[in-house]
């Protein structure tokens, strides 16, 4: 289950236009037409994106009047984080070891 909200986090973010609209959300509640805005798309595409979006996990949906209205939702955004801070781990660990060796060839 955790690979599989990984994977459809992941596929989500891989799009530009859905971290945009992401971001945005991040100053709160808008409307999927407000999300569209800046990408000059239509409302039918801009639902396409806010339903990936739903999917994974990242944002939540409720429906105001002929409006639909979206959220963050960033429990998944940190599961995410939490995947990929063993890799910075790693990486980390590998440039201490690096440093470290060429220390030494510098000290010989």
């Amino acid at each position: 289950m955790v690979d599989e909200k990984l994977t459809l986090t992941f596929a989500a973010l891989a799009d530009p236009t859905r971290r945009g609209m992401l971001a945005a959300l991040t100053s709160g509640e808008k409307p999927i037409s407000e999300l569209a805005r800046p990408y000059q798309m239509t409302l039918a595409g801009a639902a396409k994106h806010v339903a990936i979006l739903a999917r994974a996990g990242l944002i939540e949906r409720r429906k105001v009047g002929r409006q639909n209205i979206c959220r963050l939702n960033a429990g998944n955004l940190k599961e995410a984080n939490d995947w990929l801070a063993q890799w910075q781990r790693f990486w980390n660990g590998r440039l201490d070891a690096l440093e470290q060796a060429l220390k030494e060839e510098l000290n010989q």
